[in-house]
């Protein structure tokens, strides 16, 4: 697995963690268009009045999100007056967002559903919301576009109420990453603040929308548990943007992540996460992203609180000598000249170094090795609480 994307193009996720499924659009190296398909470039031009009206929504429109029904089908809806192109919606239960593009006529809220087929193509618009204002709520109706010559598809009545995403239960223990979401991306917040199905030998737990899954320890500090459910959720709110962004040939391809616990020890647990991804970028991607938490207080261990000596200069020199790369081979000048970060993580063997900023093309350079904690001894902080669950006496 390669360099951690988000980390170079989005560094505010290591720096105060949780962070809006944004990063991801960013990482997809494309411009936002589509339902099912934010986030991956379209060629072409579509009919921005499909749905009638002109750009922008009516002046009472306030952000926020909205449930109800559509039909006898229940949906939460994410209005964003700030950015014609943001508001979105999903049917309850269903994984994947519906992007929704503003307009208005007279005082008429329109929202023209936009959906693309396939790569490289543009979106076609796959239903408008005609929408009024009612004693707060909105009412109104969704049909196809292009439905309205007698016998053709009814439209569809539409009734959707202010949803106070703060007042919410919390349906998940109440972790940091939790309640960040909450206020950043509350539309995917409540999506995804339901039960998570444990595993029957409670070692690990699945997400249920994105079917992806952690490493769970039982009987461990809430603290701990905290810090692996934000992992999870940090992944699931990315799985979930990625397989909007897709469309529809492509659905199923996606985000697939593979956690596992490196080392455990009364003190340290250590993990390493695996992930690929095609969001419908240029070309698929993948990446490594290695974590040495505290056992009890759930926070992460910085590497140089167990090996003060251990700068990037020294991290890239003990790679170079460990990695034992040909010199005439394309990798060893690649290696050579690449950023001083990895992935670190802890094993029974070692420390694990994973080269995490490599270019996409040359990323098959990036070769995990180990570094035995023998020959690190000399550079270890002997004061750390750590030290002993490292080195025996």
């Amino acid at each position: 697995m390669r360099g951690d994307p988000f980390r170079r193009l989005c560094p505010e996720v290591y720096a105060v963690g949780m962070q809006r499924w944004l990063c991801l659009l960013v990482l997809s190296v494309v411009t936002p268009a589509g339902a099912q398909a934010v986030g991956t470039q379209a060629v072409g031009t579509q009919d921005l009045q499909k749905c009638g009206g002109v750009l922008n929504p009516p002046g009472w429109t306030r952000s926020g999100v909205y449930s109800g029904l559509l039909g006898i089908r229940a949906i939460t809806l994410g209005l964003d007056i700030q950015d014609s192109d943001s508001s979105r919606y999903f049917y309850a239960g269903r994984p994947l967002d519906l992007r929704l593009r503003t307009f208005h006529s007279g005082e008429t809220l329109i929202l023209q559903e936009e959906v693309r087929r396939s790569l490289g193509s543009a979106p076609v618009v796959t239903g408008c919301f005609m929408l009024t204002r009612t004693a707060g709520g909105l009412r109104g109706s969704w049909k196809a576009p292009g439905t309205v010559k007698p016998g053709t598809v009814k439209a569809l009545k539409v009734s959707l109420e202010p949803l106070n995403v703060a007042k919410l239960p919390l349906k998940l223990p109440p972790s940091p990453g939790l309640q960040k979401l909450r206020s950043s991306d509350p539309l995917a917040f409540v999506k995804l603040n339901r039960a998570w199905v444990v595993s029957a030998d409670g070692h690990s737990v699945r997400e249920p929308l994105s079917g992806l899954e952690y490493p769970r320890l039982p009987d461990t500090s809430a603290a701990l548990q905290a810090a692996l459910q934000d992992r999870l959720l940090f992944n699931a709110v990315n799985a979930l943007e990625c397989g909007s962004s897709l469309p529809e040939d492509s659905q199923g391809n996606g985000y697939n992540l593979h956690a596992d616990v490196t080392l455990l020890t009364s003190r340290l647990i250590s993990l390493r996460e695996n992930t690929d991804y095609y969001c419908g970028g240029a070309h698929p991607g993948n990446f490594t992203v290695g974590l040495i938490l505290d056992r009890v207080k759930g926070r992460p261990v910085p590497l140089a609180t167990l090996w003060p000596s251990l700068t990037p200069t020294r991290l890239k020199a003990l790679y170079l000598a460990a990695s034992g790369s040909d010199p005439a081979s394309e990798c060893d000048d690649v290696l050579r000249d690449m950023e001083s970060s990895f992935a670190v993580s802890l094993s029974s063997g070692g420390l694990t170094l994973t080269p995490d900023l490599l270019p996409h093309v040359v990323s098959a350079c990036a070769e995990s090795v180990v570094i035995p904690y023998g020959q690190l001894r000399r550079g270890a902080n002997v004061g750390s609480p750590y030290f002993a669950d490292l080195y025996s006496k």
